[in-house]
């Protein structure tokens, strides 16, 4: 079935997951004020789009964990520095 292919639907749901996971990203920078998150995982998070805008055609079936990651560093940093 075409709809399955995560050849082509992959590189999209990557992409899109990490735009959600941007949302993380800048909640943070806007509740802590420290440097790290409010300078640092932005700047993270921007190498993770970058990344993932690398991997678009690269790498269409490991982008699908890329948003994943995302959310796990995120929350590893949230609770390490938080």
């Amino acid at each position: 079935m075409p709809g399955n292919d995560l050849r082509q639907s992959g590189p999209f749901i990557g992409i899109g997951g990490v735009v959600v996971v941007a949302f993380l990203y800048a909640y943070v920078a806007i509740v802590f004020p420290s440097v790290l998150h409010s300078v640092v995982m932005p700047l993270l998070w921007l190498a993770f789009f970058g990344l993932a805008c690398r991997w678009f055609t690269r790498r269409p079936r490991g982008i699908v964990v890329l948003p994943l990651v995302c959310a796990t560093v995120w929350f590893g940093l949230l609770l390490a520095f938080g």
